[in-house]
This record gives C-alpha cells, sequence and structure tokens, in this order.
C-alpha cells in the first residue's frame, strides 16, 4: 500500500478491479481473450463463439413463413405478397475476390425474408427464389439488372429504383453495422466461411428475432 494514499481509496480501487481486501482476484471475475476482464460465465464472442453459432443460423425468415400458413394460426392477420429484392457487394480477403449478398424484404414492412451468398450469377438468385417459395410471393420489385428480368414473370415483375428505396435503405444500414461489408474499410473476412457467417448472425438476431 503507498504510504501517500488513503487506505479507503486504495480498497475502492481493488474493489473497481474486482480484487479482494487481501489483493488476490475476486472469484466472479474472469480473464478473457485479449487480456479484458469481465464477470464469469460470459461468453466468448471471438471466432470460436461465432464459430459454435453457425450451425444455428437460418436463411429464412422463419417467423414470417409460419404466419403465411392460415393452419400455422388461429388468426392472418396479413400474409406476404410482394418483395423487394437485391444483391449487395462485398468481399473476402482481397476486392478480387468478391462475394454477393442477395436478400428479399417485405415491400410494405420491410422486414428481411431470406438471403443467400455468392457470386452475381444467376444460379444464386435462383438459389433465393427457392428460399423464397413457402411466401408464396406474387410480385416482385428490383432493380434493372439481367437477372430478374430473366427468371421473373414481366406480369409479377416491377422495375425502378423507386419501387426498392426500402432495401436500398437496408443496404446502408447493414453497411453502416457491419463493418465487412463497408465499401471502403480496413475490416474484412478471411474466409467465406466467417464472412457469411458473422452477417447471417447479423440478419438472425436483428431481422429474424433468433435468440443466437
Amino acid at each position: 500500500m503507498w504510504p501517500d494514499v488513503p487506505p479507503s481509496l486504495y480498497l475502492s480501487g481493488m474493489c473497481a478491479r474486482g480484487e479482494t481486501a487481501d489483493g488476490r482476484d475476486d472469484t466472479q471475475w474472469e480473464w478473457h481473450t485479449g487480456y479484458c476482464p469481465g464477470p464469469a460465465g460470459w461468453t466468448d464472442h471471438g471466432d470460436q463463439g461465432i464459430k459454435k453459432k453457425a450451425s444455428a443460423l437460418s436463411p429464412v425468415n422463419k417467423a414470417v413463413v409460419e404466419g403465411c400458413c392460415p393452419e400455422a394460426i388461429a388468426v392472418e392477420v396479413r400474409r406476404v405478397e410482394a418483395a423487394e429484392v437485391d444483391e449487395m457487394w462485398s468481399f473476402v480477403q482481397s476486392k478480387a475476390q468478391q462475394r454477393w449478398l442477395w436478400h428479399a424484404i417485405d415491400h410494405l414492412t420491410g422486414v428481411v425474408l431470406a438471403y443467400a451468398f455468392g457470386n452475381r450469377a444467376d444460379e444464386v438468385f435462383l438459389q433465393l427464389q427457392k428460399l423464397l417459395k413457402p411466401f408464396g410471393l406474387v410480385h416482385f420489385y428490383t432493380d434493372a439488372a439481367g437477372v430478374y428480368g430473366r427468371h421473373l414473370p414481366a406480369t409479377a415483375h416491377t422495375v425502378g429504383k423507386i419501387h426498392t428505396q426500402q432495401i436500398e435503405r437496408k443496404h446502408l444500414t447493414l453497411r453502416i453495422r457491419i463493418k465487412r461489408l463497408a465499401r471502403k474499410t480496413i475490416c474484412f473476412s478471411k474466409s467465406v466461411f466467417m464472412h457469411d457467417t458473422v452477417i447471417g448472425l447479423f440478419v438472425n438476431r436483428y431481422e429474424f428475432g433468433t435468440p443466437v
């Protein structure tokens, strides 16, 4: 104990650090990765914690799907009829390795319905289409990308940025909240698995409401 420091201040400093009066670490505190103290029992949110949660992710908003089936609920208030669809650019390791996020949102509420990862080829959009089938969508709003014109019937397809403002705003939210999606950033994934899992965790937790 320093001679010029009052004992009361010394004790309060130890308690703030989680130490007992005799200088030992409190059993309620432990040191986590990165040498940061935290309450014992807290989950490690590092790479290992993210990898453990990967198997719990779902690319489809199951809560909305269940609401689309009359037999699954007592009263059906509203079903999803139209969706905005768009693709979002990102990269893994370097900008030469592009990774696109394809996703669809409810045109009325802006709720994310489903998502898929891949390149910008038609087969990735077809994969997203399969994930959207349970919703029973009857209309799609997209930009002028050729992939949509090739795989969506003209009678159920409206082209124009004026109709995709909600999903464009969703892109901005994702780029702000997830640094891996920012256009100019020093934060990026070194593997496709971690890239897809981190973004999937965000969508599942904050868009689907899944406790992952």
